[in-house]
């Protein structure tokens, strides 16, 4: 597979670029001029480039399902890191065992964007990236590494939640609603009239684009230079329903801590604005700022298009995604 002929710069999707841009380099790279391919193979096509997978998966500390592995910038030159090293980016190669399985990276990329660039949602900052043998993968910048090597503290809602595997089981991290993590938002964030708008906002664009694995583990808070906590910039942000069949929530509760559904709800058996005003008012947000707050995600907003087709994903998804998301904007109108 060769490396697609580069039209729109893969971090911001912006047309006229044949690589990273260089407003994306001085964020996501600090500056330097890094290339978006990758010097290895991709993992499955090179059994040597394999190996050195294999190794460095032992010595990254991010958690999940998907494979991850750990990078550092040397110079200019993305490299694997070695075991005494701390990373500074995760690189997420083509998963296993989804549909559409080589689209994941464009998704989740597409995804990201879409959340900061039309929402001003805060994400971890992210690209596209090619192996030397044209696979994709994506690639992200850990917010929890300052420049110089230390590392900020950072704290998942599972371990906030005081939810475990060994206690709570295999489903730990599914097992809350979003209204409990609204919750626990205003126990641990003395910010939190400020920091839970934006989880709220998080929240609804995780319903908009489908996103069906918002569990635990996927929101975090995340320490400042003065020691307190806010809420973490967003990561692992896709549209699930392109890979698997998935719910409008990965919650098993929903987004409320009791059964409360507005009557749109019980229609349409998916939520609609009144729920999420609902939401709102249950985690402290002042009624006017609700409805501002939701106003957007009401609305169709052209750069979601633009984005979409700017995007890697082929041009079926492209269309699918598209789709998912005027059905979802319909449900939250009714």
């Amino acid at each position: 597979m060769p490396v697609p002929e580069i039209k729109y710069c893969p971090g911001t999707l912006v047309t006229g670029f044949n690589t990273y841009s260089p407003g994306f380099i001085r964020r996501m790279f600090n500056g330097k001029k890094v290339s978006h391919i990758l010097q290895y193979n991709a993992p499955e096509r090179d059994d040597a480039v394999q190996e050195l997978f294999i190794e460095n998966r032992k010595h990254i500390s991010i958690s999940g399902v998907q494979e991850k592995l750990s990078l550092v910038l040397e110079k200019n030159i993305l490299r694997l890191t070695t075991e005494t090293e701390r990373g500074s980016y995760i690189l997420k190669p083509i998963p296993r065992d989804v549909k559409n399985v080589e689209q994941v990276p464009a998704n989740e990329h597409l995804t990201m964007q879409i959340a900061k660039q039309v929402y001003g949602i805060s994400t971890a900052e992210n690209a596209v990236i090619f192996f030397a043998n044209g696979a994709p993968a994506y690639i992200t910048k850990r917010f929890d590494v300052k420049i110089n090597g230390s590392k900020r503290g950072k704290e998942d809602f599972a371990t906030l939640a005081g939810k475990a595997r060994e206690n709570d089981g295999p489903d730990f991290k599914y097992d809350y609603s979003y209204e409990e993590i609204g919750l626990l938002i205003q126990q641990y964030v003395p910010a939190w009239k400020v920091e839970i708008e934006k989880y709220f906002s998080l929240v609804l664009f995780n319903y908009l684009f489908s996103n069906g694995d918002a569990h635990l583990k996927n929101f975090s808070l995340i320490e400042t230079d003065s020691g307190d906590y806010i809420l973490s910039p967003a990561y692992d942000l896709l549209n699930t329903k392109l890979h698997v069949n998935d719910t409008d929530f990965a919650l098993q509760k929903g987004l409320f801590a009791d059964d409360f559904k507005s009557n749109s709800c019980v229609k349409n058996n998916h939520p609609s604005k009144e729920d999420f005003i609902e939401l709102g008012r249950r985690i402290g947000i002042l009624e006017n700022r609700i409805y501002e707050i939701i106003k957007p995600f009401l609305i169709d907003q052209p750069t979601v298009e633009k984005l979409i087709n700017n995007s890697f994903l082929d041009d079926k998804l492209k269309r699918t995604y598209y789709q998912d998301y005027q059905t979802k904007k319909n449900y939250l109108n009714d």
